[in-house]
């Protein structure tokens, strides 16, 4: 597709927020099209309109493009009217069920201690060299793509060398990438998750894997069971890591409650972060730095000064003797590894608190109530984000997971309640796990209200009023 005729001063898919001089790109999202609005942009202001074939449009008074997917189209109309940022920067896109939010961080720290400028993308927003910029995006992992070009055009203008970021499967479904080219494309398990958009695994994987179609050279995880698939999906150079096996193969591994340890290619990596998971999240960045081309000493030396990633895996101090724990795990394997990783630490019982949010994959629900009930000594099934389903409902279908196992649970709709029970109920060698919303500072319920609640902050009133 070619805009190179069309005098355009600006690419938007909202018909309220066009200006003089756009280009209206007509969108089919879940529940509006974009084609109804197509008059409204003109009158905005649009230039021109890009719309799918066969669209039924009114009479308009500019040019309309048609394309087949509109998605695609726009990708490739944004690199035409922004340039290419990933001719001029090294990105590297991060992707998986689990881990993206922790790898995207490891590589960026990483990358800054080996004194680079980077940039990063992703669930905790967007940074420059490590501080937040003011750039919000309306999505929750990946920016639209018109979003996402102006961020890296000003990443590549701010002298950004790297740019690390998360890549989700709606991403790369919806085309929000389909015209970068990354350097490294870093895979790091699946399970699952996001039936309610993909409709099956194999569509779910099947986005994933995408990303290896966009990249120069590939990483995947050993240890998951899309290592064959990945492999043969892919059409660029490959490499792996992994406990099991892999390219970068991890020996001697131990786990603390406070850090872990493994020996990779012969030299000791201490990173003070817990958890098993650690482990892979770290050797998958260990991974990308050292085909990036950077020295193995430096890696290492970059990997023992990690901090963690706020809500995951995030430990709550208190002087009662017990551990809390806040992390983001949402699906049946996040709430695996969590409790698996706490485990190893813990002596007395876990307390695992956890929901299931509203308006998403509700296949998952008693799979993750299963999961819980099964590693846990107690649970407490409680409220994530409702969003416009009863949360009572959704309570209802985990328990019949926990149900399965016999593990023994309390039923607490209200979230701050639920925290506040566990806490409260924890003895002295007990590990509370807050598991699902990790970093998020604010709860959903119905037609998008929304109000403030952070995990962490309740956990640590809870601990001060125990006294």
């Amino acid at each position: 597709m070619d805009i190179s005729g069309l005098n355009i001063s600006g690419i938007c898919i909202d018909s309220r927020k066009v200006r003089a001089g756009d280009l209206y790109v007509c969108i089919e999202g879940l529940t509006v099209d974009g084609h109804d609005f197509a008059r409204e942009a003109v009158a905005a202001g649009a230039v021109a309109v890009l719309a799918k074939t066969g669209a039924s449009l009114p009479e308009l008074s500019v040019p309309v493009i048609y394309a087949e997917d509109t998605r695609n189209a726009m990708a490739l109309a944004c690199e035409q009217f922004f340039g290419d940022p990933s001719a001029k920067m090294q990105l590297i896109g991060v992707t998986g069920t689990n881990g993206k939010t922790s790898v995207t961080a490891f590589v960026e720290s990483i990358l800054r201690s080996l004194g680079q400028k980077v940039g990063s993308i992703g669930t905790l927003g967007v940074r420059l060299d490590g501080n937040a910029l003011d750039m919000p995006f309306t999505t929750s992992t990946t920016p639209d793509t018109v979003e996402l070009y102006q961020i890296l055009i000003h990443m590549e203008q701010a002298g950004a060398k790297y740019v690390v970021m998360e890549v989700s499967s709606h991403a790369l479904a919806l085309h929000k990438v389909a015209a970068l080219d990354f350097e490294l494309g870093l895979f790091t398990n699946l399970s699952q998750d996001h039936l309610d958009f993909h409709g099956t695994m194999e569509n779910y994987r099947l986005a994933k894997a995408g990303l290896f179609r966009l990249s120069k050279k590939g990483i995947t995880n050993f240890d998951d069971d899309t290592l064959e698939f990945m492999l043969d999906y892919a059409d660029c150079p490959m490499v792996t890591y992994g406990i099991g096996g892999g390219d970068y193969q991890v020996e001697n591994f131990s786990l603390y409650s406070d850090r872990i340890s493994y020996i990779i290619k012969g030299q000791e990596v201490v990173v003070p972060i817990a958890g098993k998971f650690t482990i892979y999240n770290t050797l998958c960045a260990y991974a990308a730095l050292r085909e990036l081309g950077f020295d193995a000493a430096g890696i290492v030396r970059g990997l023992g000064t990690m901090e963690g990633v706020g809500g995951r895996i995030q430990s709550i101090p208190n002087a009662h003797g017990f551990s809390v724990i806040v992390d983001y795990a949402h699906t049946p394997d996040g709430l695996e590894n969590i409790i698996s990783s706490c485990r190893e630490f813990t002596k007395g019982r876990i307390i695992t608190v956890f929901g299931c949010g509203g308006d998403r994959d509700a296949t998952k629900r008693p799979l993750m109530g299963e999961m819980a009930g099964r590693l846990s000594d107690f649970c407490v099934i409680t409220s994530d984000n409702p969003r416009n389903e009863n949360p009572v409902s959704i309570i209802n279908e985990v328990i019949e997971g926990v149900h399965s196992t016999g593990c023994k649970y309390a039923r607490v709709v209200d979230r701050g309640d639920a925290i506040r029970e566990a806490i409260y109920i924890a003895r002295a060698g007990d590990c509370v796990i807050i598991a699902g919303k990790g970093h998020e500072t604010y709860q959903e319920f119905e037609n998008g209200r929304k109000i403030d609640f952070d995990d962490a902050l309740v956990a640590k009133d809870a601990i001060e009023r125990r006294g």
